[in-house]
C-alpha cells in the first residue's frame, strides 16, 4: 500500500472472499433479511452478537453477549454492524477494541460527537478499518456481502467500485454488470467515514483482482481531491506514459446544487472555501480519471476504456 503505518496500513483489510469470517452485531429484523441474503451470496457467517442474548442461536449460529467473546471463539476477521445511529458508536468502539480487522457498519445518523469519536479511536490503532457509517456497505461479488447492497445488481469481475452514496454505487454496480466487479464499496455519507475515496483508490490499485475502477463522488468535503492527489503524487499508480496504471471512470454528484444546501446526507454540502462539483469533475479529469455526465454512463466508458487496454477480453460476459 502507499502508506504502511498507523490506520492507513490497515487498508489492506479491505480484502474479504468467501473464506472471510464474518460475525454480525445488532440480531434485529434487518440484519436477518440482510444476513440471509448475504448467505446466499456465499458470505460465511459465523456467528453473532447480541447484549444479553448470549446462548442464543442466530441463523443457527452461536451468539456471544459482548465482540470480544465471539472474536474468543470463532476469531472472526469481518463484523457487519446493524445497529442504531444512536448506539452505534459503542458498536464499532467494542470491535475495534475487540481487534476486528474489518469493520463495517450501515446506520444512518449517526450524531457528529460519535463520528469524532470513532475517528480518533481508528487513529489511535493499526488493526482495525471501518467502512461506513452511513454506508450499504461492501461487498466482493465471489462470496462476502457485509451490509444491504443489492446482490442483484452484482456479478463477479474485475471492476472495483468505490462511491460515496449508496444509491449511485448500487446504479454503477448496475451499469457495468455485464462485466462484473471485484468490490463494491459503499464508503457513506458522513462527514466523517471510515474509509475515504482516495484510500479505496489505494486499496484498488494495489488489488490483484481489480483491473479497472469506477469512483462516484459528490459535492462536499475534500474526499473527490485526495483521490486526484494521490493518482497525481505516487508514481505507482501511473504507467510509462504518465496514464494510471488501470483504467479509471468517476462520475460527481451535485453538479446543479447551489453553496450551503444539503445533498441527500450530511456530508454532501457545498460550502465556500471547497470544491463545486466542477471544480472535482476539473481535478479528477487533470489527475487522468475519464469523467462522464450521468451515473449511467460509467459501465459503457469503463468498458471503452478497458477495450483500449486490451483488458476487455479477460471479463466474463454473464
Amino acid at each position: 500500500m502507499a502508506l504502511a503505518g498507523g490506520y492507513a496500513g490497515t487498508i489492506r483489510n479491505l480484502a474479504v472472499d468467501a473464506s472471510t469470517k464474518c460475525i454480525v452485531q445488532g440480531l434485529g429484523k434487518s440484519s436477518t433479511f440482510h444476513s440471509k441474503l448475504a448467505l446466499g451470496m456465499g458470505t460465511s457467517i459465523v456467528g453473532g452478537v447480541g447484549p444479553g442474548k448470549g446462548g442464543q442461536s442466530y441463523l443457527e449460529r452461536p451468539v456471544f453477549n459482548t465482540v470480544r467473546e465471539a472474536v474468543h471463539h470463532l476469531r472472526p476477521t469481518a463484523t457487519a454492524v446493524f445497529v442504531p445511529p444512536l448506539a452505534a458508536c459503542g458498536a464499532i468502539l467494542e470491535a475495534i477494541e475487540a481487534e476486528v480487522p474489518l469493520i463495517v457498519s450501515v446506520a444512518e445518523g449517526v450524531p457528529l460527537k460519535d463520528q469524532m469519536t470513532i475517528m480518533a479511536a481508528l487513529h489511535s490503532q493499526s488493526k482495525s478499518r471501518l467502512v461506513g457509517a452511513n454506508s450499504p456497505g461492501m461487498a466482493n461479488p465471489r462470496g462476502c456481502r457485509l451490509g444491504i447492497s443489492p446482490p442483484v445488481t452484482m456479478a463477479p469481475g474485475p471492476v472495483g467500485i468505490a462511491s460515496r452514496s449508496g444509491t449511485l454505487s448500487y446504479e454503477a454496480a448496475s451499469s457495468c454488470k455485464h462485466i462484473g466487479q471485484s468490490y463494491v464499496l459503499g464508503l457513506g455519507g458522513d462527514f466523517y467515514p471510515g474509509t475515504r475515496t482516495a484510500e479505496a483508490l489505494s486499496f484498488f490499485m494495489d488489488d490483484p483482482t481489480t483491473e479497472a475502477l469506477i469512483l462516484v463522488g459528490e459535492v462536499g468535503g475534500t474526499m473527490e481531491e485526495e483521490a486526484a492527489e494521490l493518482l497525481l503524487r505516487d508514481k505507482r499508480y501511473r504507467d510509462a506514459e504518465g496514464c494510471t496504471r488501470k483504467p479509471v471512470v468517476g462520475f460527481i454528484a451535485g453538479r446543479n446544487v447551489p453553496p450551503g444546501k444539503i445533498f441527500g446526507h450530511a456530508g454532501a454540502c457545498w460550502r465556500d472555501g471547497l470544491g463545486s462539483a466542477d471544480q472535482k469533475r476539473q481535478a479528477w479529469t487533470e489527475a487522468g480519471i475519464r469523467v462522464v455526465d450521468t451515473i449511467a454512463e460509467t459501465g459503457a466508458a469503463i468498458e471503452e476504456e478497458m477495450k483500449k487496454r486490451g483488458l476487455f477480453s479477460h471479463t466474463s460476459l454473464g
